[in-house]
């Protein structure tokens, strides 16, 4: 006698009543799924969840005209130990990015409905691919996010920096030394030498050349 291998236990949550009926079809056909049930939205998933065990859930990101899914995702993930599989008609980077620090380990447009049973499969190997046009989207999402910080930092580190310092350093990256420098504000050397100790304690650096590179290359002067 043989043994029957456990099947996968997929939970749906969508809205739209015309395409959860066509999924759960679709998916019945795939002998290894069990679809043990579906949700209108994200609280009614959540609490389904809460008291039945699913291997991955598909959970749509709009409902109820908003982005509930994400919500929802988190809270199934925290309850759970099922896999969320974040399904949209939309690829909005800002929603790719937010599905994904919810705690969802793929996330598929559902004009690529014919890949959702191999997504399932991944997801419950813990070997989930995200589609190329979504890892693209993530990619653009990362970079905009790590230019939008450094601006930031460049902002808060130049208002650190008063006018002088800001001069002191300008001068230093051009190559003047510091006695030039004294020159040209006529102060003294040690005058020029306290502003440095100020310039580097305020942007780090073992010298007043490094601070000056570093301050080059976040864009400060």
């Amino acid at each position: 006698m043989t043994i029957e291998a456990a099947k996968i236990r997929v939970f749906l949550c969508e809205d739209d009543p015309d395409w959860l009926r066509g999924l759960v079809s679709y998916l019945k056909k795939e002998p290894d799924f069990e679809v043990i049930g579906h949700a209108s939205s994200g609280p009614e998933g959540v609490t389904f969840l809460e008291q039945h065990e699913a291997d991955v859930v598909l959970m749509d990101i709009m409902m109820s005209d908003n982005p509930e899914g994400l919500w929802a995702a988190a809270e199934i993930v925290k309850c759970s130990g099922a896999r969320v599989i974040m399904l949209s008609s939309m690829e909005e980077k800002e929603f790719i990015f937010e599905a994904f620090k919810a705690g969802a380990v793929d996330y598929m447009v559902k004009s690529d409905f014919s890949e959702i049973p191999q997504a399932i499969r991944g997801a419950f190997q813990k070997r989930s691919s995200i589609h190329p046009s979504v890892a693209e989207k993530m990619r653009e999402e990362f970079r905009r996010l790590k230019q939008l910080e450094q601006e930031v930092r460049m902002k808060e580190l130049k208002a650190l920096l008063t006018p002088t310092e800001l001069q002191v350093l300008d001068l230093i990256e051009k190559g003047h030394t510091q006695t030039q420098i004294a020159d040209k504000f006529v102060v003294s050397i040690r005058t020029i030498k306290v502003h440095v100790g100020n310039i580097l304690k305020k942007l780090g650096g073992k010298s007043s050349k490094e601070a000056a590179q570093k301050a080059k290359d976040m864009g400060i002067l």
